[in-house]
């Protein structure tokens, strides 16, 4: 299972030992947050030292495109539920509705 880099410390124990799950967790890219200590008659590349524009982070794009599988559906799309096992029904439906399209479209051809 993938988290965030907030995932961390007792969550991930607890995780191993309740549901037998391994979390890897996906570290944003960074940048160091002084300046670089370069020797005497070095150059540096400036550009591989500090790139600039958009850098994605690793395995993101899997859970970002998860939640808009899920928001597709009007219910999950605002928080209305109540309670949370409510919540998590609806996403089972969305999760579960999903995979059954994927084995046997909603429009054969």
């Amino acid at each position: 299972m993938w988290g965030d880099s907030h995932y961390g410390g007792t969550f991930l124990t607890w995780v191993k030992e309740q549901l037998g799950w391994i979390v890897q967790t996906v570290h944003a890219l960074t940048l160091p947050k002084r300046g670089l200590l370069v020797p005497d008659g070095e150059e540096v590349n400036w550009e591989t030292a500090f790139p600039t524009g958009f850098r994605p982070q690793p395995k993101r794009w899997i859970i970002e495109r998860c939640f808009s599988w899920m928001v597709r559906w009007r219910r999950l799309c605002r928080d209305h539920e109540g309670l949370p096992q409510s919540s998590e029904a609806f996403i089972k439906l969305s999760a579960s509705y999903r995979m059954l399209t994927t084995l046997v479209p909603v429009f054969p051809s």
